[in-house]
């Protein structure tokens, strides 16, 4: 293990909170049979990482693999935000050889990025930006896969591409998703469509939903039409009872 590692790991370590933690072990569902099985936690805020991150922002990938292959959710997100910060660090530079090794470097640790809210920050800010004017194959391979967080981070890396006034990945993919069992896929596939509405406009969401929303699982519909108009949100939902 390198010094530098070493030295993170200390530093993180320190601000370890054990009551903190005993919370997000609950609050994050890392029970048997529960979605974060096995995840385990130290109890720090999101801004101390984020801080941290910042402080070590120059460790290699072979540290940063080191860290995602940790049960340690905080040394797991940490590694993220250090790892997003060195690829706008590459697009601030037009290093577009160091960028897509950060993208491979990430499509490699898809399996180890294994909780919503690991998949919620890096997806958008690595994959989303890294294929926005690319091809976008891998995230219908992705759409596919068995794995729950693999399935995940599809959808939530066209976040980018919503922002930046595309959406027909978004709704391909989701289209992929429908017959998804987990709440989880229902509650991204249902925020990426809230989020089409707010960048696209309603109109534009709508069209979707009218096509499909009575195939859709309800926690989906439910988070697609959050910001409608009270009576247009009724409306769908009524029609499903």
């Amino acid at each position: 293990m390198s010094q530098n590692l070493l030295k993170f790991k200390k530093e993180l370590k320190n601000l370890a909170d054990p009551q903190k933690a005993e919370i997000l072990q609950s609050f994050f569902k890392t029970g048997e049979g529960e979605y974060g099985e096995g995840d385990r936690f130290l109890g720090i805020v999101v801004p101390e990482q984020r801080k941290l991150a910042k402080d070590f922002s120059y460790l290699s990938l072979n540290d940063l693999q080191k860290l995602l292959n940790s049960s340690i959710h905080e040394e797991r997100l940490t590694a993220l935000f250090i790892l997003i910060l060195q690829y706008q660090k590459a697009q601030k530079e037009e290093n577009k050889k160091q960028q897509k090794n950060i993208f491979d470097f990430y499509l490699k640790n898809t399996k180890q990025i294994n909780n919503w809210d690991l998949v919620d920050l890096s997806a958008p800010n690595i994959a989303g930006k890294y294929l926005l004017n690319k091809k976008r194959a891998i995230l219908y391979k992705l759409a596919r896969s068995k794995n729950l967080w693999e399935k995940r981070s599809s959808v939530l890396a066209t976040l980018e591409f919503i922002k930046n006034k595309e959406y027909e990945d978004t709704f391909a993919i989701i289209e992929i998703l429908f017959q998804d069992e987990h709440d989880l896929i229902h509650k991204a596939c249902g925020w990426m469509l809230r989020e089409i509405g707010k960048n696209l406009g309603q109109k534009k969401e709508e069209e979707f939903l009218q096509k499909y929303y009575q195939k859709m699982p309800r926690t989906m519909l439910r988070y697609a039409i959050e910001r409608f108009p009270e009576k247009r949100r009724q409306q769908y939902l009524k029609s499903l009872v």
